[in-house]
């Protein structure tokens, strides 16, 4: 489906903490989208989070996308997955959180679903929109000669806090959660991940993953969401022939970061691509990554 009018109706799909604190305002105040209509499990989340930005509610998903030119996620995986893959089948262009799916046959068919019927798509990878990060990604780039490097994700989520009560992340833990994040920037900087080397999941909920990358570089990835740590801890480096760099953080908040994302997404939905460096193949990556890493650890 293409523009229909001068902004890009969305619509919202969840109702939860990060579809109040970062899609609806994001998508209700860019000048190139608006936010028309919002669907959640939960009737009444929906509506309160549509007043709030004068959009509709909808009933079921088939009346969202009856209203749309695009649809953002803020739901569950397993949600997410076979609701996008009805959106991509009505034409409708898709802004996906990660992990894409709850499994790596289910992010298959949404990757496929997207490819046949021709939609943009982009993946929320927040830290990949920030401009500190996509400016120190292209010096590293350039630079070369990375030969290993390390992920530290580890934060208190799940002990508190307005994700500490979402089923799905206690059940999935930080592989699903936070580990596309950490994955995502290593592949980035040091080359794409071919093999996990060794996956280990702790009894206290503490993962570590060694990657081996596509040019011989080798990294590895610490996660946890369990231990009381403040503030949360969240960093890359790399090392290599020119020294060690730390992919650092100038303070760009995940609000600004998905207004960048939108800015993307209308530009790529106005010249008619449908391809980008994060859209939906680059989810299916770090599914099959996801999905390697957990089989690892449990054999």
């Amino acid at each position: 489906m293409g523009r229909v009018d001068e902004q890009l109706r969305v619509g919202l799909v969840g109702a939860g903490p990060w579809a109040t604190m970062v899609h609806a305002p994001g998508i209700a105040d860019h000048p190139g989208t608006r936010l028309t209509t919002i669907w959640a499990r939960r009737e009444e989340a929906a509506a309160e989070l549509a007043r709030a930005h004068d959009a509709a509610v909808a009933i079921t998903t088939d009346e969202l996308l009856d209203q749309v030119d695009a649809v953002a996620f803020a739901v569950p995986p397993e949600v997410q997955a076979e609701i996008a893959i009805k959106a991509a089948e009505r034409g409708r262009h898709l802004i996906l959180e990660k992990p894409i799916a709850a499994s790596l046959k289910d992010a298959e068919r949404l990757a496929d679903a997207v490819k046949a019927n021709g939609v943009a798509s982009l993946v929320v990878l927040t830290k990949r929109y920030t401009p500190e990060t996509r400016e120190q990604l292209e010096q590293l780039n350039q630079a070369g000669g990375w030969v290993g490097g390390s992920a530290r994700w580890l934060t208190g989520a799940l002990l508190g806090g307005p994700f500490s009560n979402s089923p799905w992340r206690h059940e999935r833990g930080p592989l699903d959660d936070i580990g596309p994040h950490a994955f995502d920037l290593l592949d980035a900087t040091l080359g794409r991940i071919t093999d996990v080397i060794a996956a280990n999941e702790s009894e206290h909920g503490l993962w570590q993953i060694v990657f081996q990358h596509e040019g011989g570089a080798t990294s590895v990835a610490t996660m946890t969401m369990t231990l009381p740590l403040n503030p949360s801890i969240a960093e890359v480096i790399v090392y290599g022939e020119h020294g060690h760099r730390v992919l650092a953080d100038r303070g760009t908040t995940a609000q600004q970061a998905f207004t960048n994302l939108l800015d993307d997404f209308v530009a790529m939905i106005d010249s008619g691509t449908t391809e980008h460096p994060l859209d939906v193949r680059r989810g299916l990556h770090l599914q099959r990554i996801i999905d390697l890493a957990r089989r690892k650890a449990e054999a």
